[in-house]
């Protein structure tokens, strides 16, 4: 990247690596530094304007932006940001008074969101405080979608549901509960400019081996299985409980089924251990609880004697991969697994399901039967249409809904609006030096020497036997600083200003990354191998600056650096400075 390129608020966006990994690009540090300063309700405000709903997420979130945490360069784990962004929702004051103020006038335009959630309600979020009559039609009694009906009371308490999107329905948004939509025609009829479809992945995958449909009443869908849990219609489960499945579904239905009675739980899985889709934190918890996982089984048959269950037959198979990396299951020739059991939940995957959209009306499908979605727009090919969260491009977490329902938000501000749907404007950067003194700023760069700190969990003996009762118990204000002083400041960055530099060499002397070099310029497949240390990641941009006096040029490893400001504080004519980078992203009404 060139000096005349590093101005390019993508650049430096790119850097601070937790909010670029973040699909909604919440700004993970800045939060993190206000939870420090113990200003909590400033850390929930900042994290409401990207994600919305940081209460749920602190909990629920799949946290891409851990494994990008730069503190990951220095030690194993990353700052725990996941639970962070809890820690600004529990200890938040009264928000409300800070929240956006209903539109003294409406502009005209009606807005319809089909499902309540996530993507449906960041679209209202966004959309009702500019002026927009905005309507969200959902079948359930209550708004949230499969924040309130998949995810189990025990990682999510519906208290917390109930005030993270009251937030949004309180902006004035109409909120159509028990209305089920069995026709997108019908809807765009009633002469709505825009409508948005947020229904998510409602079906669940099903089970077809010999057996299944005679033990069908002891053989439930995962997903479905669960919504019949969280509106209190099942409230038992039989003692011998196999879970079908490797994903997060899977964890929270064998999670579940633990605390509605099941004494012996297990979970199988077709894959290995480290394949499985379900995230780490979710088969430790899982394990925690006494539930076993059975890895590389695959379903053959389903015993049963007269209709009632008594068990499972599985074949045993290994994993095999061709040149390409391409995974193949193969038999091992083994004798066949029985496992015995009384009920089955099947976890194996979900699918969209649009019967209620019409096939004659212009809406494009693809051959999977899925909506063609432009993926930066979120239009369909009905010009006044979007899709978004798991209904655009199938299921994923919470966070995706929502960086969707941002980006069908503006699209949709543009349309009624009559601009350019397809023109993005470039995000802006803005830049604060930190510098108060020649060696004083107005941020901490100590690098903290403090391991990862373990959430505190519920005692077993509790937390198995009410499916209610919370079993995370979040970082308290102590444990909370310990965690937020991980954090690298990745947002505040080094700038070069060449024309200072009288290369003395003393920035590359006292890096402890080495990943400052002065040296001859070239192409950047050559200067990556010149290097102080190779950089060899080539997702991240190097930072080459102009020519130097010598004809040298400074190039700094942004993939390694670790923001500690040494080299601002060694430099003798200020030609390096820590500036606070803030990114300003397109949203509807900008």
């Amino acid at each position: 990247m060139r000096s005349d390129q590093v101005a390019s608020a993508d650049y430096f966006h790119k850097v601070v690596d937790c909010q670029w990994a973040c699909p909604a690009h919440t700004p993970v540090p800045e939060y993190i530094r206000l939870i420090a300063a113990g200003r909590y309700s400033d850390a929930y405000m900042i994290n409401w304007e990207s994600n919305v709903f940081p209460g749920i997420l602190g909990r629920t979130c799949d946290r891409p932006c851990e494994p990008a945490c730069r503190r990951g360069r220095v030690e194993e784990e990353p700052v725990a940001i996941c639970r962070l962004k809890r820690v600004a929702a529990d200890f938040k004051d009264d928000v409300k008074p800070r929240m956006p103020a209903r539109a003294a006038e409406k502009n005209g335009k009606r807005v319809a969101c089909i499902g309540a959630g996530p993507a449906s309600l960041t679209v209202a979020r966004d959309l009702a405080p500019l002026g927009y009559d905005v309507t969200v039609f959902d079948s359930e009694p209550k708004a949230g979608g499969f924040m309130r009906t998949q995810i189990p009371r025990f990682r999510l308490p519906e208290s917390v549901i109930d005030e993270e999107i009251g937030f949004v329905l309180d902006l004035g948004v109409t909120f159509k509960h028990g209305t089920r939509i069995d026709s997108l025609k019908g809807v765009i009829d009633d002469g709505y400019d825009a409508v948005f479809v947020g229904t998510g992945a409602p079906r669940g995958r099903d089970l077809d081996v010999p057996g299944r449909a005679e033990a069908a009443a002891h053989i439930h869908i995962g997903i479905d299985w669960l919504a019949n849990v969280a509106f209190g219609h099942i409230k038992k489960i039989s003692k011998r409980v196999i879970v079908l499945g490797g994903g997060n579904t899977a964890m929270d239905c064998c999670r579940s089924a633990r605390r509605l009675g099941g004494e012996d739980v297990k979970v199988v899985v077709r894959s290995g251990f480290e394949e499985m889709k379900a995230s780490p934190w979710e088969k430790e918890d899982a394990m925690h609880e006494g539930i076993p996982i059975l890895n590389f089984l695959v379903p053959k048959e389903v015993k049963h004697i007269d209709g009632r269950l008594t068990g499972m037959v599985f074949e045993k198979v290994r994993a095999e991969y061709d040149a390409k990396g391409r995974r193949s299951l193969i038999p091992t020739g083994e004798p066949d697994t029985l496992i015995d059991c009384d009920e089955v939940l099947v976890a194996v995957g979900q699918e969209n399901a649009f019967p209620w959209i019409e096939r004659d009306i212009g809406l494009e499908f693809d051959k999977w039967g899925m909506p063609k979605v432009d993926p930066v727009t979120y239009r369909s090919s009905l010009p006044n249409v979007f899709f978004g969260g798991d209904a655009a491009f199938g299921p994923k977490n919470i966070i995706w809904a929502v960086a969707h329902g941002h980006g069908a938000a503006y699209s949709i501000d543009a349309l009624c609006q009559g601009k350019d749907v397809d023109a993005r404007p470039p995000a802006d950067g803005r830049f604060v030096s930190q510098k108060m003194g020649i060696h004083e700023w107005t941020y901490d760069n100590d690098i903290s020497q403090q391991r990862r700190l373990k959430v505190p969990l519920r005692d077993n003996a509790v937390a198995l036997t009410d499916i209610r009762v919370e079993v995370e118990l979040g970082f308290d204000t102590a444990r909370a600083l310990a965690e937020a002083q991980r954090c690298l400041n990745c947002d505040v960055d080094t700038i070069f200003a060449a024309p200072l530099c009288i290369e003395c060499d003393a920035c590359a002397d006292i890096c402890p990354m080495d990943c400052i070099t002065f040296t001859q310029d070239g192409p950047e497949t050559d200067l990556r191998k010149r290097l102080a240390a190779p950089a060899n990641n080539l997702a991240q941009d190097l930072y080459v600056s102009g020519e130097l006096k010598t004809k040298r040029v400074m190039v700094k490893d942004e993939d390694v650096c670790l923001h500690c400001g040494m080299c601002a504080e060694r430099c003798p004519t200020g030609a390096w400075d820590m500036q606070k980078f803030s990114v300003q992203l397109p949203r509807a009404g900008a």
